[in-house]
């Protein structure tokens, strides 16, 4: 039988949100405007369901450091040349933990959308049906 954890989640997450930059949805597409790129952390059966951000990359929680790393066989270009990454999950949390994961790597110019998509639906911000 696993054990209890003695850390909860929400307290991982209020850990990681406190070490990372948090940008509002207003703060970010100011951000995209200017060349930063957004990256769609939800796994594929949201997407499908929710929609997703015009020009986001897709890169699911359980890969991004796997797809950052140059040295890692699975790693992705797309992530290692912009400037600026905005993460973002459904709200924020598994982006938080992410943002606080690639700036333990050394990434600098990581940031996460607080409240995640459904902050930046919730905004009016524009979505592509899937």
């Amino acid at each position: 039988m696993v054990n209890k954890p003695t850390k909860g989640v929400e307290a991982l997450v209020d850990e990681a949100a406190a070490q990372v930059e948090s940008l509002s949805v207003a703060a970010a597409r100011a951000e995209v405007s200017e060349g930063a790129v957004l990256v769609d952390l939800r796994d594929v059966r949201e997407l499908k369901h929710e929609g997703r951000i015009p020009g986001a990359i897709h890169a699911p929680r359980g890969m991004i450091e796997f797809w950052i790393d140059p040295d890692s066989p699975y790693h992705r270009e797309a992530l290692t040349t912009p400037d600026r990454l905005i993460l973002f999950c459904s709200l924020g949390w598994r982006s938080a933990l992410a943002a606080k994961s690639l700036q333990d790597m050394g990434i600098t110019g990581v940031a996460h959308l607080e409240g995640g998509f459904k902050a930046w639906m919730e905004e009016g911000e524009p979505i592509d049906e899937t």
